[in-house]
């Protein structure tokens, strides 16, 4: 019964190659017991592929599609003498916003398919570590990381960009000198923490910054979205966006994406 039952534990260890990105198909050398699933296996996998292909050509054709209109939105609200106030500008802003959120959101629901890919942690940060340093140079905010070269997180390259350029960009805002970034590996998950010296939240307010569009302090620039839009492309993933106090005394905001 093991010699028997010997292939399935192989096809197994394949499909959850195929799951964690590692494999696009099952191995076609199978004995004819199973050859049968995993033809159809296989064909499904390539269904998938198809229907994410057209899915994606429908978005981008939807993304065209919009982009005029807004901008010529824009243009028109640009007069001062038709938008006195800036109150249609702002609403154009939050439509470019809300389409440009979703069409990602379109691209992203995928992500549980084959094309999963990964994508080193430590570049992606030090390249964000490079930019927003330059951004802030008059209030000279130092950025520590804290980083092992070989951790990779399980997500689109520009989806991590958009996540933890949000999360940083909104550390450097609030600090009043130091950002600390982290990373720790745990089982099949990667725990990143974007920590700061600022003056943090209380649980309240923690919850509060979550709902979309909403910010506490409306002084100072932004649209309200970046942390949930963070949480929203973690979920999708498959991870979660947590707040909390760090030990800098500010907030500390905990990213968990797949390896």
């Amino acid at each position: 019964m093991r010699l028997g039952l010997r292939p399935l534990a192989r096809l197994r260890r394949d499909l959850a190659a195929v799951r964690t990105g590692q494999r696009t198909h099952l191995p076609v050398d199978q004995p004819a017991e199973v050859a049968g699933l995993v033809r159809e296996i296989n064909a499904l996998l390539d269904q998938n592929a198809a229907n994410l292909t057209h899915a994606r050509a429908h978005v981008a054709n939807l993304a065209h599609g919009l982009k005029t209109p807004l901008a010529t939105l824009g243009m028109a609200v640009a007069d001062r003498h038709a938008d006195p106030d800036g109150a249609l500008a702002r609403l154009v802003t939050d439509m470019d916003r809300r389409v440009r959120h979703h069409l990602r959101r379109a691209r992203v629901a995928a992500v549980t398919g084959p094309s999963r890919t990964r994508v080193p942690l430590a570049p992606t940060v030090a390249d964000l570590v490079t930019v927003l340093a330059r951004l802030h140079a008059d209030k000279a905010v130092a950025i520590e990381t804290m980083i092992f070269s070989e951790i990779t997180v399980a997500c689109d390259g520009q989806d991590l960009d958009e996540m933890l350029g949000n999360l940083v960009e909104n550390a450097c805002q609030w600090c009043r000198r130091t950002v600390r970034i982290s990373a720790a590996a745990e089982g099949g998950h990667v725990r990143i923490t974007i920590a700061d010296d600022g003056p943090g939240l209380i649980e309240d307010e923690a919850a509060a910054v979550l709902a979309r569009g909403r910010r506490l302090d409306e002084s100072l620039p932004g649209h309200g979205f970046g942390l949930p839009i963070a949480q929203e492309l973690a979920e999708l993933y498959g991870g979660r966006l947590a707040l909390g106090r760090a030990d800098l005394g500010g907030l500390a905001v905990q990213l968990t994406l797949p390896t």
